[in-house]
């Protein structure tokens, strides 16, 4: 499967707390930049955080019910390679991560089977990583 990159630009209202957030946590590399917004490569995508006064969605939580899990909406990620995953979830351990959703294996044994996790920026943006054993299930009912 061949994807083009994505572009999301996402509000922070501590841009230094964000900045290291992104920089040194997930360890992405910056692009351009200026002193109201960074870009990042999140994993070969263009995420770019833009200063901004604190959001409805950032002051209150919203949830939906998903496998016994409270899943925070909106929120954003990447599907990963399994053990890009799981590096990726060692990782946040390291830093102490405040996991919303421990990573665990959702619908396990169904169509669809997945490694997931999410965590909020130091702003309150939600964030999903997932993985596939089987990548050709990403869509399947």
């Amino acid at each position: 499967m061949s994807l083009s990159p994505f572009h999301l630009a996402i509000p922070v209202y501590d841009l230094p707390a964000a900045r290291r957030f992104y920089s040194d946590v997930f360890g992405l590399d910056e692009g351009r930049s200026s002193t109201q917004w960074v870009d990042y490569n999140f994993f070969g995508h263009q995420l770019v955080i833009h200063e901004h006064p604190k959001t409805a969605s950032q002051e209150h939580v919203h949830s939906n019910p998903v496998d016994g899990h409270d899943v925070p909406v909106p929120h954003f990620g990447v599907v990963l390679g399994w053990s890009e995953w799981e590096d990726l979830a060692e990782r946040l351990k390291t830093f102490g991560t405040k996991f919303v959703i421990e990573p665990y294996i959702r619908f396990k044994g169904q169509v669809g089977e997945q490694a997931t996790m999410f965590l909020f920026d130091p702003c309150g943006n939600a964030l999903e990583f997932k993985a596939f054993q089987n990548i050709d299930q990403l869509f399947a009912k």
